[in-house]
């Protein structure tokens, strides 16, 4: 079970030369678990995924292995993806033998498989895992959207434990009604318009400004759950966290800033930020 209600989706580092930076990755992590933050999503929803081939995947998890107090200590989910199945296979085997906390399992981009081949490819992915899955729902990147029938039967798998951008209030409504269990946790992706989303029954945050704000962010998301009043100034203060990452390229962004802080984070690969 993944018990923590705000994981952060961290960047990928890379090198000048666009060459993946392992041990950047992981200092940012390490700075981020100093800082208190208790779940990560790496190798997840930040822009890069795909730019990873299997081989730079599976370093990144060799390298988090290594880290024994972050990996003991740290609720870690990786992103498992890949337009062959056959690739998303060869990770989620690697990763139920790791101490790698669950898998969000995302869609192949472009080839867009029917209703009934993502099932299969769910399915398939989860039974070699063997970890606590989030489901991860993105037909703005993918050109896949996952049928509210597909997400309620995919809820009745005991490792299906939630679903990162399920669509909008009217979907997530039909999808609670026909879920048999209460379990399933609904992730908002990033915190644009997060309060509306809240509103319409997502109940925990997969963070983009977390990198840069990991404890101003979880606090405004709990008091958001809780329904509690939030100051004008700590509004004005999460705006203002909120424009700096997302004005333009939030990856682009996120990155200028980490690298501020001294942890090289690096470069996208282009075309992003190369402008």
């Amino acid at each position: 079970m993944l018990s923590e209600k705000v994981h952060i989706a961290v960047p990928t580092a890379f090198f000048e030369d666009e060459s993946l930076n392992i041990q950047g990755t992981i200092s940012h992590i390490r700075d981020l678990y100093k800082q208190g933050v208790k779940s990560v999503l790496v190798s997840g929803t930040t822009g890069e995924q795909h730019s990873l081939n299997l081989q730079e995947k599976i370093e990144i998890i060799n390298g988090l292995e290594l880290e024994e107090e972050l990996i003991s200590n740290m609720e870690i989910i990786f992103g498992v993806a890949s337009i062959r199945q056959k690739e998303a296979e060869e990770l989620a085997e690697k990763i139920r033998h790791t101490k790698i906390s669950g898998i969000m399992l995302g869609y192949p981009p472009y080839v867009i498989p029917t209703q009934e081949e993502a099932f299969v490819y769910t399915k398939r992915i989860m039974q070699l895992s063997n970890k606590p899955t989030i489901l991860y729902n993105n037909p703005k990147r993918t050109g896949f959207d996952l049928s509210e029938n597909s997400i309620i039967q995919l809820s009745k798998i005991d490792l299906v434990v939630g679903i990162k951008d399920a669509g909008n209030k009217e979907k997530i409504e039909r999808i609670k009604n026909g879920m048999h269990k209460n379990a399933l946790y609904f992730y908002a992706g990033g915190e644009v318009d997060l309060e509306e989303k809240v509103l319409h029954g997502y109940d925990r945050l997969s963070s983009i400004a977390g990198n840069v704000s990991a404890t101003e962010i979880s606090q405004w998301f709990q008091k958001m759950l809780m329904k509690q009043k939030v100051s004008k100034q700590e509004n004005e203060k999460i705006e203002n966290i909120i424009e700096q990452v997302y004005q333009e390229n939030a990856i682009v962004n996120l990155k200028k800033i980490i690298n501020r802080k001294g942890i090289p984070m690096g470069i996208c690969r282009s075309p992003i930020g190369n402008i």
